[in-house]
């Protein structure tokens, strides 16, 4: 199932809340889910295979196209959408609008509002609320429970395509990017993080600590700069911040080896975005 909707309605956020661990890269910028990231909940007789999809955005330049383009194939392969809104700007659009679909999509749409912390008083929601409707807050809990009931009731009947005890469908040299690039969104200002993108180069699993070198690439010689910080203050304090996310969800030490390299224009040309791994 998928978790869809604008930029920064908290997908994110709630993926890491349903499956007890810190998976995707959450930031208040928008757009910061570039390719989706699958998180697994397993309950008695139910598997839950969540896919955190990129926001549906207004595409700009070639990523944007990529990272859209990604979350219509999310959409399409879905048995049970998720939409996620801001429970503070209820009522929410109609997905197909919101996404630009040419027909509903096949699949059964739970409607999701989300970040229902934030707002003091609950909107017009109609009492009891349809069973298509669910308010949840991802920081406090609330709601998570209705929201699996809900998806359960949805789920087509098969076997597990996973281990119970997996959290996770991708490998660990991907999230070890992912943590490079969040600590980025939470360490650069501006406009910078986003044009940011990490490669792992080497992932040693088998010593200890475990090695992993990875690259940051920007698209400018003077962002290399910034990046890297006067005397690397800036590149170490990344590193630190990405080695802990590593090491919190690999259970092990890290040595974390980074490096920045320029990649001109990377977010405008197809051909480094397919390298990436940011499109198919």
């Amino acid at each position: 199932m998928v978790l869809a909707g604008r930029p920064n309605v908290g997908k994110s956020t709630l993926l890491n809340a349903l499956v007890g661990e810190h998976l995707a890269v959450v930031s208040p910028k928008p757009q910061s889910t570039r390719v989706p990231v699958v998180g697994l909940v397993t309950r008695g007789d139910t598997q839950y295979i969540f896919t955190d999809s990129p926001g549906l955005l207004d595409p700009e330049y070639a990523l944007h196209h990529a990272m859209r383009a990604s979350a219509l194939r999310a959409i399409q392969n879905a048995e049970v959408i998720a939409y996620l809104h801001p429970l503070a700007e209820y009522p929410a659009p109609d997905l197909v609008s919101v996404a630009r679909l040419e027909k509903p999509p096949r699949a059964p749409i739970v409607t999701v509002y989300t970040k229902a912390d934030l707002v003091p008083t609950s909107p017009n929601l109609p009492q009891p609320p349809p069973t298509s409707v669910v308010v949840v807050s991802a920081l406090t809990g609330a709601g998570i429970d209705a929201l699996l009931a809900a998806l359960r009731d949805r789920l087509p009947e098969s076997p597990f395509h996973y281990d119970p005890e997996e959290m996770a469908t991708q490998p660990m040299r991907f999230f070890a990017a992912e943590f490079v690039r969040e600590a980025a969104f939470e360490l650069l200002h501006e406009e910078l993080p986003y044009s940011v993108a990490v490669e792992i180069d080497e992932f040693r699993e088998a010593q200890e600590p475990v090695y992993i070198r990875a690259v940051i690439y920007v698209e400018r010689e003077s962002q290399k700069g910034i990046v890297i910080g006067a005397g690397g203050r800036t590149i170490r304090a990344l590193g630190e911040a990405a080695r802990l996310k590593i090491e919190g969800l690999l259970g092990r030490r890290v040595f974390l080896d980074l490096h920045v390299k320029v990649m001109p224009k990377w977010r405008r040309r197809p051909a480094s975005i397919k390298r990436l791994g940011y499109a198919e």
